[in-house]
């Protein structure tokens, strides 16, 4: 499901006035320097072979690995019972993420073996929560198997998933590492103009998924067109991964070449899909070539990334992702218990102020509308009260273009950023007509380098406006997803419940496969990494973000205050947490 509403973020606050200029002027580039290439872990894992010591019925070994949510490997209802998945070739592996089916492990280990035969653990535990587990761990082998020794219930061991990712900088199957990786390329034509600034052929190969590729406009938005790679030395290539644009080919041919001028094709189509294609292909040369013949619309050719795969070459190591999290260790922590009227921390909290974005009407102060209460609460509070000397969007109660309402809004860039985690607040909503509460985060990037929304990504954890008394939103925006059709879902309280009548815990679990959102410990919406690319467009949530508070009054989504509308209007947070 997809949210409703508008971006969070459009413009930007008086505090930032010059980097809203830069902002607005690269409103549609995506050729800005990104804050750090990373490699995405690799999903080595499916489709090999697995086998099991038991199997319940039709509910066999492989459907573990057949990334099919719906299907499961289910045991005997005893102890202990494995299953254990063949890789192919010995492989450095540094995460499993296990899809628990009710039927889960209390007890349990992660074990790795070079011949099938001789076993290594590299994970155990006694306490596992069954749901979904990320695991990090740290091995290398051909053979992966996990051996169940406590059931938390009186039926068998059950996996819907048992995903194994290489996450060593690029190691894929057998062996195979990224080519492509900061290499040179080249293209029939590039885009340069205001909708796409420096879209030239590199950025498709900087394992940077919010830079790309595009033809020209000007002579390019016809067929064929073609860009290229040179892997720096003959390789054999096994892999090509394409992240499109919505601008992609419906037919297309993968080329080799030893020279740069004599092609080999190795893979064509006539009915390309957009979105990710994972190809599995065969060929040796040092040059790889995509050359499109048939358009999918009226635009020309556009590609987020351009992978090729394989061994050999000269590649470029890709520096690798974060570290997952474990969800145990605090980083970040505010419990807002300071005395009534005390400021935010300014070792946490950066007060924005001027007017705000979406055609929003207040007026964010310096901290004169957030407070501590003294009752173990920060309080961002929306009130009547005009600006004088502000410029807003006419207030239709007032008719007045000076700002009506003041607010507040805080975040905590230069203060805390992370990567993956998990975050948690607890908070009581603002909750009238026209007004627009929202905890969420923006990546780093938009001051770091200068990069404009979305390119930054922005990951919204809750959303509420006054209209829908008993819902929240939780939403992903990214370039190829945005705005009102951002990938969310909403919310809704049983029983028609209203959100600003009491306290409610909003979380999101957030590493490098995918991210977890709830409210009150209800599971609301599940980001799975690999389908959001196949689906909608590239994952752009692997740097660093930072934390957003804001008490937003009127704005594009949830409209203007009106009659029934009342003032003040408080946002309350009891507290707000991080675990890595």
């Amino acid at each position: 499901m997809y949210a409703r509403g508008t971006p969070r973020l459009r413009g930007t606050l008086a505090v930032m006035a010059v980097m809203a200029v830069v902002a607005l002027l690269l409103t549609l580039s995506v050729a800005l320097a990104p804050e750090r290439a990373v490699a995405a872990p690799v999903l080595v894992s499916q489709g090999k072979p697995a086998t099991a010591s038991s199997a319940e019925g039709p509910f066999t070994a492989p459907n573990a690995v057949d990334g099919d949510p719906g299907t499961r490997w289910s045991s005997a209802f005893s102890d202990d019972q494995w299953i254990r998945i063949d890789l192919g070739a010995s492989t450095a592996v540094g995460q499993i993420v296990l899809n628990w089916e009710a039927a889960y492990a209390k007890g349990y280990r992660i074990e790795l073996s070079a011949d099938g035969q001789q076993w290594t653990t590299v994970h155990s535990t006694t306490t596992g929560t069954g749901g979904t587990e990320t695991l990090t761990v740290s091995g290398t082998g051909r053979h992966i198997r996990l051996v169940g020794t406590e059931r938390a219930t009186p039926w068998g061991y059950s996996l819907y998933e048992f995903q194994v990712y290489s996450t060593s900088g690029g190691s894929g199957p057998g062996g195979d590492v990224l080519l492509s990786y900061g290499r040179t390329g080249s293209a029939s034509t590039s885009q340069h103009d205001s909708t796409c600034w420096q879209c030239t052929p590199d950025k498709a190969f900087d394992r940077d998924p919010a830079s790309r590729w595009a033809t020209s406009p000007e002579g390019g938005w016809t067929d064929p067109g073609w860009i290229a790679v040179d892997l720096g030395a003959p390789a054999t290539i096994n892999r090509v991964v394409l992240q499109w644009d919505p601008a992609h080919a419906r037919a297309y041919r993968i080329e080799v070449s030893d020279n740069g001028t004599d092609w080999r094709t190795i893979h064509q189509t006539t009915t390309g899909t957009g979105f990710k294609e994972t190809l599995n292909v065969s060929g040796t040369g040092r040059h790889v070539r995509l050359y499109a013949t048939q358009r999918s619309g009226e635009y020309g050719y556009s590609l987020w990334e351009f992978q090729v795969w394989g061994t050999g070459g000269a590649p470029i190591p890709a520096p690798p992702l974060p570290p997952e999290p474990t969800y145990d260790r605090l980083v970040f922590s505010d419990e807002f218990n300071g005395p009534a009227g005390a400021a935010p921390d300014p070792a946490k909290w950066v007060p924005e102020t001027g007017t705000g974005p979406n055609n929003e009407l207040e007026y964010y102060t310096d901290n004169r509308n957030a407070a501590q209460d003294g009752n173990g609460n920060l309080v961002l509070e929306a009130r009547r009260e005009p600006t004088p000397g502000s410029s807003c969007p006419r207030d239709p109660l007032s008719g007045s273009t000076t700002c009506q309402y003041t607010s507040a809004r805080l975040n905590t860039y230069g203060k805390f950023q992370f990567t993956y985690g998990r975050v948690e607040a607890r908070i009581k909503v603002s909750g009238t007509q026209g007004l627009w509460p929202a905890f969420w985060m923006l990546g780093a990037d938009y001051f770091d380098q200068g990069r404009p929304w979305p390119y930054t990504g922005e990951i919204d954890i809750m959303e509420h406006v006054g209209k829908e008394p008993n819902t929240t939103y939780s939403t992903l925006h990214a370039p190829a997803y945005h705005g009102a059709a951002g990938y969310g879902a909403p919310y809704s309280l049983p029983g028609g419940a209203n959100f600003a009548d009491d306290f409610h815990t909003f979380a999101v679990d957030w590493n490098s496969t995918g991210m977890t959102f709830r409210v009150d410990g209800r599971v609301t919406h599940r980001v799975d990494r690999e389908e959001l690319e196949r689906t909608r467009g590239p994952w752009v949530f692997d740097h660093d973000f930072f934390l957003i508070l804001n008490n937003a009054v009127g704005g594009d989504w949830p409209g203007p205050p009106d009659t029934t509308t009342r003032f003040p209007q408080k946002l309350s947070v009891d507290y707000i947490k991080v675990w890595q």
